[in-house]
């Protein structure tokens, strides 16, 4: 499974359209955390992160608010997004990992 997730700093960006950094991550079958990578991007654009996370062959995306036009585009290309998440990135794929992250959580 490949996951995105949305930063600012080690936290999750509050807004996707002005993110301009991003974790990518890889787990395993077994929920292991096998390899991850930061990426800067050019400058902020919902358009241009979208066509990243299809290029990039993401299967879920996390990050704060979103806008609705986006949300759709990406459940449309069949990728998994839980949105307005606050809290870390580590925290966040560790959740996700064990089956208890929801879209509007807080995580702590």
């Amino acid at each position: 499974m490949k996951i995105l997730v949305t930063l600012s700093g080690q936290e999750i960006a509050p807004r996707f359209d002005l993110t301009t950094e991003v974790m990518i991550a890889t787990c395993g079958k077994h929920g292991e955390l096998e390899d991850a990578r930061i990426v800067v991007l050019p400058q902020p654009s919902a358009d241009n992160l979208c066509h990243f996370i299809v290029k990039e062959g993401v299967d879920v995306v996390i990050c704060g608010a979103i806008e609705e036009e986006y949300f759709q585009y990406l459940l449309w290309k069949k990728i998994k997004v839980f949105d307005s998440i606050i809290g870390t990135a580590t925290e966040a794929i560790k959740h996700l990992v064990k089956g208890t992250l929801v879209p509007r959580q807080i995580l702590t």
